[in-house]
């Protein structure tokens, strides 16, 4: 284990998803989530086969012992994917990145709903207060929480955004069942296959001609797509889990950075107060989770050898 070199991998990750989150907002006004979505997973798959190469796994890559696995993985984290660069469209980039924080408190609830995992008083004391801050993070978009009248634009933005989150956890929930059967590479592999198929459905229903800035702005998040998705493995290669998960909230700070530098966005007040209890919620839970591994870890060692 190399911690800090995981570290180092993981908020290289976090920096390049935002910025492909950029390069997407860039062309949101004229290019749809459809085809955004298409340029996103298929300029990455010559980078996910590259780098399967130099590692000597593309059979290990190819190969899907569960295809019916990665359909629906891939068929989640689409639709994730595909509202998700929606709403780019319709809102400032850090406060996106603060409602997508909803997914990994969603896959705790759906975690227990559909694969029967043990989820204690702490942990769902935990989500309430993440979900708690979402609500406040939404809360100026939506007439039902704010009183008063808001951008219908903006209420949509909020809602697709959301419906995001929930097919990311979602995506997670049916990643957790695939790791059972299959190689990282194949699960990485296979979504952005999957990812690219599914988007040409929407091709009937309006994509446009990229200018030739929209189009390097589109093939850029594509290769930068696949970038993160390989320095994200590789994190999870070099460090625990529990080290590295913490620092996917450091792209609040690449958010608010992006955000104000280029898009002029300045974040309100109660934005960043919401942000802070779902992160606070998030950070909680791995803290927990961590500690919850190392009592198992401890107990493993005190049992007695068996016969």
């Amino acid at each position: 284990m190399r911690p800090l070199r995981g570290i180092a991998f993981k908020l290289g990750s976090v920096l390049i998803f935002i910025v492909m989150s950029a390069m997407i907002k860039a062309t949101a006004d004229h290019v749809p989530a459809g085809e955004a979505v298409f340029f996103r997973s298929f300029f990455a798959i010559p980078v996910i086969v590259a780098w399967l190469a130099w590692r000597r796994e593309l059979a290990t890559g190819f190969r899907a012992a569960h295809p019916m696995g990665h359909v629906w993985r891939g068929f989640a984290g689409t639709c994730a994917m595909g509202l998700g660069f929606a709403g780019l469209g319709y809102l400032p980039l850090p406060e996106v990145t603060a409602i997508g924080y909803a997914a990994p408190l969603l896959t705790v609830i759906f975690a227990a709903m559909f694969l029967g995992e043990d989820v204690r008083l702490f942990r769902m004391s935990c989500v309430a207060l993440g979900l708690t801050g979402v609500l406040l993070v939404l809360s100026p978009r939506l007439t039902v929480l704010s009183g008063a009248q808001t951008d219908h634009a903006q209420a949509f933005g909020a809602m697709l955004v959301l419906g995001s989150a929930v097919f990311a956890a979602l995506a997670q929930v049916f990643v957790r069942k695939l790791v059972g059967t299959e190689k990282t590479a194949a699960i990485v592999f296979w979504f952005s296959v999957t990812a690219t198929g599914l988007s040409l459905i929407t091709l009937p229903f309006g994509w446009v001609w990229p200018t030739p800035w929209e189009a390097t702005l589109l093939v850029g998040a594509g290769l930068m797509g696949g970038v993160g998705q390989i320095l994200l493995t590789s994190s999870y290669r070099e460090a625990d889990a529990s080290l590295v998960a913490p620092f996917d909230y450091a792209s609040m700070i690449f958010a608010l950075l992006i955000g104000y530098f280029v898009f002029q966005e300045v974040p309100t007040l109660t934005m960043l107060g919401g942000a802070a209890l779902v992160v606070t919620a998030g950070i909680l839970i791995i803290w927990r989770e961590h500690r919850l591994g190392l009592e198992r870890a401890r107990q493993r060692k005190s049992m007695p050898p068996g016969p």
